[in-house]
């Protein structure tokens, strides 16, 4: 396993449109364990192939919380060509970061419920309603598939703001 640099925004990587896994082998188990090595150490709760540079619908989540001896309680999950199938007419707000705008966050407008479909690492396919703090990262996420980041969902003038914050502690590190 190794952890991967992320790629951050203006990456244009990031705007890269990501392509079917059709191989359940061995450089995809591979893959999905650097993932989520990168993933923990960064440490962040959802991330996408393409945002350390490869191009494949692969997404890795842990919406991990605390245990009774506080140490956190892993429950890592691996979506391969995932699909929205049935997403809500309700929207809920949530304040959104990602590792690839690091140290941003703002507030984006999804649907509150859907029902996804993706394939496990050996090929399985798998369905299942989401809500709450899932269904926000799922649909994160699978964004990054389509080249989106969640700066995208904003106001120019909000997205623009976002970005200058970014600009402006990266010349103070």
């Amino acid at each position: 396993m190794a952890i991967h640099p992320i790629l951050e925004v203006p990456d244009p990587r990031l705007k890269t449109v990501s392509t079917r896994v059709e191989a359940f082998d061995d450089e995809l188990r591979t893959l999905v364990a650097d993932m989520f090595e990168t993933m923990y150490d960064a440490p962040g709760i959802g991330l996408a192939a393409i945002q350390i540079g490869v191009p494949k619908r692969v997404l890795v989540i842990d919406l991990q919380h605390e245990g009774e001896d506080g140490e956190p309680v892993r429950t890592p999950r691996v979506f391969i060509n995932p699909e929205i199938l049935d997403p809500s007419n309700e929207h809920t707000l949530y304040n959104e970061g990602c590792l690839s705008v690091p140290d941003q966050y703002a507030e984006v407008e999804r649907p509150s419920t859907i029902r996804a479909r993706w394939q496990d690492l050996d090929g399985k396919v798998h369905e299942e309603a989401m809500d709450g703090l899932m269904a926000t990262c799922l649909q994160h996420e699978m964004d990054h598939l389509e080249g989106v980041l969640f700066i995208d969902h904003l106001s120019r003038l909000k997205r623009q703001m976002v970005l200058k914050k970014l600009e402006k502690l990266r010349k103070a590190a």
